[in-house]
């Protein structure tokens, strides 16, 4: 049996506001430790399944969610043929790298892979890789199809 996915109304995601460290001590040390091996592959389902709850249609309108879900600053570095590269940037992220909190960034991937295939209506996949030198994250949107 299928489940149907809910809309979340944006309204809703811009009034919601968290500051402090209780997010990233949930996201990147209880959340994988509660999800064991298998953390990689559910943070970034559930960062999917969240993208399509919010069904966002233009890449300004990601861009804006993740400043606003305090992930940072999302920028569009290069477009290939069958790849886009993105590259995050803030202080939150700054601080998780340098402090070596959080250096996986599954479910932000997750949550772009789904946003870009709605945009593009593609098919897509999204690898992260952490740099802590450039204290970012780069995101390689790959077209699947």
């Amino acid at each position: 049996m299928e489940r149907k996915i809910e809309k979340l109304e944006e309204n809703i995601v811009h009034q919601l506001h968290t500051a402090g460290a209780g997010y990233d001590i949930l996201r990147h040390i209880s959340l994988p430790d509660l999800l064991g091996k298998d953390a990689s592959t559910i943070l970034y389902t559930m960062g999917k399944n969240l993208a399509r709850r919010l069904q966002y249609t233009q890449l300004e309108d990601v861009q804006a969610f993740f400043k606003q879900a305090g992930w940072g600053t999302l920028t569009q570095v290069k477009e290939k043929r069958r790849e886009t590269i993105f590259e995050l940037t803030g202080d939150a992220l700054s601080r998780q790298l340098r402090l070596q909190v959080g250096t996986e960034y599954r479910f932000e991937a997750g949550f772009l892979a789904e946003s870009f295939q709605t945009i593009k209506d593609i098919a897509c996949e999204c690898m992260d890789e952490s740099k802590p030198k450039k204290q970012s994250v780069q995101f390689s949107v790959i077209y699947t199809k």
